[in-house]
């Protein structure tokens, strides 16, 4: 018996009886949701205060009397809940332990398969983390990176057909401002006065490149003009750090099916074949010169230039090709934005709903970052070249602590990344917290005898459950396929590592209150059986999340 079955037994069994108390009643809605305090009951349903109207009693009354009924006329469902109680006009339910015993079962069972889901059949293009190829990957794209790869694993264990994907920005004039500093810096080293360009990128990275020009080139491109020397660097340098940058988001841990580049959009025709549907479908105009989308008649604060006067494409108009082309090939898109992106949700739902796939786009936008230590605040700034690489970040606190802190606020929250806490070994760390629940249960395991723990892993001592902290613990691990399909249902990859410290912490408080390895064979083996399922859900978690799941810390 799952939760969800014994819940839809309940309110079945709430909808006959009031069609028989109060004839003539449109069908009642029962739904659950969680109590604020654990000790009103595992679930609690609101229905009675929608039927207080018509029954001319309070809620409380009409809580009492379903209950009553319920009991009488549904002994088989009643049966099913450790309690039943009308309380302030709720009816709070906690289901027997039967039902998370069973739950356990499952876990044992199925393993890290627990929850998973079938294929859908619908393929989502989810694009995150894309920033300009003009230097390293910085913390605001470690954030976007985690929160991408996150939902990515989330989406696919629910069963969606997941394309990752990201998008080079190698067009415009971003890329001969990076030539020009790349050539900066390479005639810096024959001539150190040389000048660097006033709106240039500053940053020491681009040190590196420029001498490993200058060592297979030499000179040759001292004399050179500008027309000369200017696409071989902006190329060179580009190249090069998206090498860089491809190199560093798989040392996070997050691999892309595509990296596509925009520069080929243009130079395949895309960007102008594009736009021309868009002119066909009747949603531009022309004035002084520039081709316009009505982009206000689809939600945003004005219309947009999509080709100048002078004929070039806008970096807008590029947006409209990149994303017709996604659009093409994925039943659903999700991009996920860096922060100051605000204005581009309506901007590109509109632009989706124009193309001819309305509600098919979805946007979020990663909020900033603000780095500590401790109690002090880490300098950054990009302007001046002062800039804090995610590689930075993972050489002082590691993959796991970054891929756990950067996911675990909502992605329109700022977040606080303390570098200081990260590395350090203790609860209030709570990627080592949730880490340390996994090795103490390993511990636990290795302890026991081997035999036991088979016996355990068999399920067939989980009648020995029964105790508060064991059902608490049990009913956790049992809501791992529904947490994970919250994520998957509201975009919040943050839930999981909500959740990963839920799980630990009442891993913790049964490891307290229930001494695991005792005496009577029964309760050993079904506290056992209660680690090893808290073992594959504490590492299910953590993988969806990006973080390892150790043996000893």
């Amino acid at each position: 018996m799952l939760p969800d079955d014994a819940l839809a037994a309940f309110a079945g069994a709430i909808a006959d009886l009031v069609g028989e108390r109060y004839p003539g009643t449109p069908t009642v809605n029962v739904a659950f949701e969680a109590p604020r305090r654990p000790e009103f009951g595992d679930f609690a349903t609101n229905v009675a205060f929608s039927l207080a109207k018509v029954a001319r009693r309070s809620p409380n009354d009409v809580a009492a009397s379903l209950v009553a009924d319920l009991r009488e006329r549904a002994p088989h469902v009643a049966a099913l809940f450790a309690a039943i109680d009308p309380v302030a006009g709720f009816i709070n339910v906690r289901l027997a332990p039967v039902v998370w015993r069973t739950q356990i079962a499952a876990i044992l069972r199925d393993g890290e398969d627990f929850g998973r889901q079938a294929p859908r059949g619908e393929r989502i293009s989810l694009e995150f983390g894309s920033a300009n190829p003009t230097g390293p990957l910085v913390v605001v794209q470690g954030r976007t990176l985690s929160i991408g790869g996150t939902l990515a694993n989330a989406l696919r264990y629910c069963g969606y057909d997941v394309f990752v994907e990201w998008i080079i920005n190698d067009a415009g004039s971003q890329m001969d401002t990076l030539g020009r500093s790349l050539y900066a810096r390479y005639r810096q080293r024959f001539d150190a006065s040389y000048p660097f360009p006033e709106e240039g990128y500053p940053g020491e990275y681009l040190g590196p490149i420029a001498a490993r020009i200058a060592e297979r080139d030499g000179e040759q491109w001292v004399d050179e003009p500008e027309r000369a020397w200017l696409p071989y660097f902006a190329a060179f340098g580009r190249d090069t750090l998206v090498a860089e940058q491809q190199a560093t988001a798989k040392r996070f841990g997050v691999d892309y099916d595509l990296w596509q580049s925009e520069r080929e959009l243009h130079e395949g025709g895309n960007v102008l074949a594009d736009i021309e549907h868009l002119r066909n479908l009747g949603h531009t105009y022309e004035q002084d010169g520039a081709l316009f989308f009505r982009a206000s008649e689809f939600g945003d604060d004005k219309d947009r230039v999509i080709i100048r006067s002078d004929g070039r494409p806008t970096y807008y108009g590029a947006d409209i090709a990149y994303h017709y082309e996604k659009l093409k090939r994925a039943d659903r898109v999700i991009d996920i934005l860096g922060p100051d992106h605000h204005g581009y949700i309506n901007r590109l739902k509109g632009l989706a709903e124009a193309l001819g796939y309305p509600g098919r786009l979805d946007v979020l936008i990663a909020q900033q970052i603000t780095l500590m230590r401790g109690n002090e605040q880490v300098s950054m700034s990009k302007r001046a070249g002062n800039i804090i690489t995610l590689d930075d970040i993972l050489d002082e606190v590691g993959v796991d602590a970054a891929r756990f802190f950067f996911a675990m606020l909502a992605t329109d929250s700022p977040l606080t990344f303390d570098l200081k806490l990260a590395v350090e070994a203790s609860s209030e760390n709570p990627v080592y917290y949730v880490q340390y629940g996994h090795a103490r249960i390993a511990s636990v395991l290795k302890n026991a005898g081997a035999a036991d723990v088979e016996a355990a892993r068999s399920g067939a001592y989980l009648d020995a459950l029964g105790e508060p902290a064991e059902l608490a613990l049990a009913r956790r691990l049992s809501e791992l396929p529904r947490v994970v399909q919250g994520v998957a249902d509201h975009l919040a990859p943050h839930r999981l590592a909500k959740y990963a410290r839920d799980v630990a912490s009442d891993f913790h408080q049964f490891y307290t209150e229930c001494k695991i390895l005792v005496e009577e064979p029964a309760q050993r083996r079904a506290r056992l059986a209660l680690c090893l399922a808290a073992k594959s859900v504490l590492a299910r978690v953590l993988s969806l999340i990006g973080v390892s799941a150790p043996e000893t810390l």
